[in-house]
């Protein structure tokens, strides 16, 4: 059982790149604080971390503990665990763990990240993160002039297709029986040589442990290196349903979001969130600042509260 009976200026739930960011800040700035962590990061089946300066390369693994060890090293405290729910009890957050522990603290960060929802497709899910994908930015490099397949949802799968185009000249667009081109798709598909393919998708073909080909429902087969799909990004919230927090439908395309302002902060008074949770499209870099970025508001709201606190007591009379 994790012993967690202090009571923390700040609990953070979840210990990715924006849990772990904002930890880092927040002990530096001399608060106590927990991060509490179930694992489970989305980009943990990736080979390396991309689009964070002078970490390029580096596993997951190696970032994540890395960032651990710096929030110990400031004081910070880690947990492995799952929050189960959350309340608002006596003006501080109440936390229940899986292992039946609590964590109490004066202010919460939510940094839970995201799941993908992936289509529905045999094998798909053992090859996500490898040459099943949806970021360019994440593995276009890697990907560069393979021949690249786009899965089409929604009509968005246009400029998915295009976008990939930036990184492939071999680029087809899977229609899968979901999109009807206009002729203006038709025509900017023309013009950038990427193909097009009726029919659904069935399955996927792997040799020697790499992705060779799709399958589709009238038995042939197109020949690709890499799929890219668009899966449904939902939000990790469901314990911050008993403090009203419900997240909201994406209106770029499925799945669900924390609402906050601009300093991360949510609907809940004390409750900031940061990371893949309210911006799903969050890389590492972009999500660890905004650990930062929640991390400084809720220091400045503490540093508003225990000056309160002090006023009070100064003009407290003698006993």
């Amino acid at each position: 059982m994790n012993h967690l009976e202090q009571l923390f200026d700040v609990a953070v739930i979840g210990g990715g790149p924006a849990g772990l960011s904002a930890g880092v800040a927040l002990a530096r700035a001399l608060r106590s604080v927990v991060v509490i962590d179930a694992g489970g990061q989305r980009n943990l089946r990736a080979e390396g971390v991309h689009g964070f300066l002078t970490r390029e390369g580096m596993s997951p693994q190696q970032f994540l503990a890395a960032g651990r060890a710096e929030l110990e090293g400031y004081g910070g405290t880690a947990v492995t665990g799952i929050v189960k729910s959350a309340a608002h009890e006596c003006g501080n957050f109440v936390l229940a763990l899986d292992d039946g522990s609590t964590c109490t603290a004066r202010r919460l960060l939510i940094t839970s990240g995201s799941e993908d929802e992936l289509p529905d497709l045999p094998g798909l899910r053992e090859r996500w993160g490898r040459d099943v994908l949806y970021c360019p930015y994440c593995h276009g490099w890697e990907i560069r002039n393979q021949k690249v397949g786009v899965l089409a949802a929604s009509s968005h799968a246009v400029l998915q297709a295009l976008t990939f185009r930036q990184w492939s000249h071999d680029v087809t667009l899977l229609l899968n029986g979901e999109v009807t081109l206009s002729p203006g798709d038709r025509e900017q598909l023309d013009a950038r040589s990427v193909k097009v393919v009726e029919g659904r998708v069935r399955g996927l073909v792997v040799q020697d442990d790499k992705l060779s080909a799709v399958t589709l429902d009238d038995g042939s087969a197109v020949p690709l290196e890499v799929l890219v799909v668009n899966p449904a990004i939902v939000s990790r919230a469901n314990m911050l349903q008993v403090l009203g927090l419900e997240p909201d439908d994406l209106e770029e395309g499925p799945g669900t979001r924390l609402h906050t302002d601009d300093s991360g902060l949510t609907t809940c008074p004390g409750v900031w969130a940061a990371g893949n949770v309210t911006d799903v499209s969050a890389q590492v870099m972009t999500a660890a600042a905004a650990g930062l970025k929640a991390a400084a508001a809720i220091n400045a709201d503490l540093v508003l509260e225990d000056t309160l606190l002090a006023v009070e007591a100064a003009g407290a009379p003698a006993h």
